[in-house]
């Protein structure tokens, strides 16, 4: 059982069958793993204890107890003296009133038979874990855990990147469907932004894994590298998809610009058309309007009817042209 205080959220040893047992804080000195157990310490990061235990009882050199503590990293593989390695992922922030692409780190330290992992933050994956280790059905070895934890990981990101595609997938078709509807442009701006800050993590994960794929470590088997290459392959189509959906945002973004331009174009055409066609009758009128002498009709009590009779043939002849050069 972990020490609340201590920074320790999980202190577990695997019995190699896909099960797990708690262990106390206070036994992890003078703890003696069985043949075919392994140790799982999963630990809070902000937490001063446990940042004491790594530099001092951890066993693990100046070196990587500043890499795992150091305050930014980004995705990446280090490997380690005496077949050990480090590992840096990011895993979705499903964490209330959090935003998902603000992903949240895993620092992680492996060897054949201990596994250190820190975050800062809560993280559904490490749960996911711990949630088939209690069922009996999780990793056996700490090569297992490293595999656990990455693909649980790429899980959440299959399905966010699933909500992004049906997402840009509505709008299409509401803009196919209603040639009236306006896309939010702050909706499709987050949209993009949402699919670039994912693909940002996404690019050194997927190396990450695929390094761990070319790089076999001793303790781990042929099957693990499988799964790894398939890892990578996965965070590959999730790449082309982020791709794919900023692409889609910037078509549905022109084609209302598009739609825009067009409405604009018609509605200066309309009040071009309209200037014209009335530009020759307003005239007459305003000359007709003078307060001069010697308007023709004036003293005429026929002089309103010729000149509305005037007016009007300017109107017909006017529409007449107009038909005839097809401008209406």
């Amino acid at each position: 059982m972990a020490k609340p205080d201590s920074g320790l959220l999980h202190a577990l040893v695997l019995d190699g069958h896909g099960g797990a047992r708690p262990i106390d804080y206070q036994n992890l000195d003078r703890l003696v793993l069985g043949d075919t157990e392994s140790l799982w310490l999963h630990w809070d990061r902000s937490s001063a204890l446990a940042r004491t235990w790594l530099e001092t009882n951890s066993g693990l050199s100046d070196f990587a107890c500043d890499l795992l503590l150091e305050e930014n990293t980004r995705p990446r593989l280090v490997m380690l003296p005496d077949d050990a390695v480090l590992l840096f992922m990011r895993g979705l922030n499903l964490n209330p009133d959090a935003v998902p692409e603000d992903m949240v780190s895993l620092r992680i330290h492996a060897s054949e038979r201990r596994v250190i992992s820190l975050r800062l933050r809560p993280l559904r994956a490490t749960e996911e874990v711990l949630r088939h280790l209690s069922q009996g059905r999780g990793p056996r070895t700490a090569s297992d855990v490293l595999l656990y934890l990455a693909d649980s990981l790429t899980e959440r990101i299959d399905e966010l990147v699933v909500q992004l595609g049906e997402q840009i997938d509505r709008e299409e078709d509401r803009l196919d469907a209603d040639p009236r509807y306006k896309p939010g442009q702050d909706g499709m701006f987050s949209l993009r932004r949402t699919a670039a800050s994912l693909r940002r993590f996404l690019l050194p994960q997927r190396e990450l894994y695929s390094q761990m794929t070319r790089n076999r470590l001793p303790w781990s088997t042929a099957e693990d590298t499988d799964y790894w290459n398939e890892l990578s392959n996965r965070l590959v189509r999730f790449i082309e998809e982020l791709d794919l959906v900023r692409e889609r945002v910037n078509l549905v973004l022109e084609a209302e610009q598009r739609r825009r331009s067009d409405r604009m174009t018609r509605t200066m055409y309309l009040l071009g058309i309209t200037t014209g066609f009335f530009l020759p009758m307003t005239f007459v009128t305003g000359l007709l309007g003078m307060n001069v002498g010697g308007i023709p009709g004036a003293d005429n009590p026929y002089g309103f009817i010729a000149a509305c009779l005037v007016v009007g043939g300017i109107a017909v002849l006017q529409w007449w042209v107009f038909r005839l050069l097809r401008w209406l």
